[in-house]
């Protein structure tokens, strides 16, 4: 029997908003529809009976906020033909309506963060690479923008932010099971010992397909290795471990320019599923 994979959250964008005191809530939606509902019943009573609260848990955030505002936003009077009633002061009154436009203003940014936002339940998958602990050194996030299909193997082309292009081969299997295929996030990882280190190439053709430039961050020295960072130019880093006597040859140094050169049959594709 096959075993079904649960399906994909749906993610939407959604919002709250609130009003504070020096870090304490004065008010959101609930409170501030408390407030309503007194200056529409006139009592504090009616108000708790029809938000379905008792009166002291009404009471208590009425009187939280009165507190927090630094002036009253609910008042009594007593007397009357009706014996007295609770209304809110012309501070409530004011605060009610700031609010309603405040929220006004806040629904129209969510609602075009969710216009503008991209595929967010794929989004949400690559989300889940952040806990994914591997071995390797370097992990880079990118889209496949092209799977050209060999007999053995297949090549795989990846985009990276920034524009930089990382070339993967894997076997025609992989590519099957993993189901690559363009417009999909994939993750590239690269082993910080299959990253040979070259100067003077910026201008050179060599066999290797993958070339990241950049400028040598920090060298750790080691007893036999070192550990070179590379910030890439097209942004992002890099992590090499090379030898010290490879270090000393090229002349490395911090601010130095340096060339990453990894073989596309050393970069492992892994991708996200639901």
């Amino acid at each position: 029997m096959t075993r079904r994979s649960p399906p994909s959250p749906h993610l939407e964008v959604k919002g709250s908003l609130w009003i504070t005191a020096d870090g304490a809530s004065v008010g959101g939606h609930g409170r501030i529809a408390l407030l309503q509902a007194v200056a529409e019943q006139g009592s504090i009573t009616r108000a708790a009976k029809a938000f379905g609260m008792s009166y002291k848990a009404a009471w208590d955030a009425i009187d939280a906020m009165n507190t927090l505002a630094g002036a009253p936003l609910v008042e009594r009077s007593t007397g009357g033909r009706g014996g007295g009633a609770t209304r809110l002061t012309a501070r409530g009154h004011a605060l009610v309506a700031r609010f309603a436009q405040l929220d006004a203003v806040h629904q129209r940014f969510v609602a075009q963060l969710a216009r503008d936002a991209f595929d967010l339940d794929q989004e949400f998958s690559l989300l889940k690479v952040l806990n994914m602990k591997t071995t390797a050194r370097n992990q880079f996030l990118g889209t496949i923008t092209a799977v050209r299909s060999g007999a053995v193997n297949d090549e795989i082309e990846l985009s990276l932010p920034g524009g930089t292009r990382l070339v993967a081969i894997v076997t025609c299997e992989s590519t099957s099971a993993l189901g690559l295929r363009t417009q999909l996030p994939a993750i590239a990882l690269i082993s910080a010992g299959d990253v040979l280190i070259a100067t003077g190439l910026e201008q050179a053709k060599v066999s290797a397909r993958n070339q990241l430039h950049g400028t040598v961050r920090t060298l750790v020295p080691g007893a036999v290795n070192a550990e070179v960072v590379l910030d890439l130019d097209g942004g992002g880093e890099l992590v090499a471990i090379i030898t010290e006597a490879s270090v000393q040859r090229l002349a490395l140094a911090p601010g130095a320019r340096a060339t990453a050169l990894v073989k596309a049959s050393d970069v492992v594709l892994a991708v996200v599923t639901a």
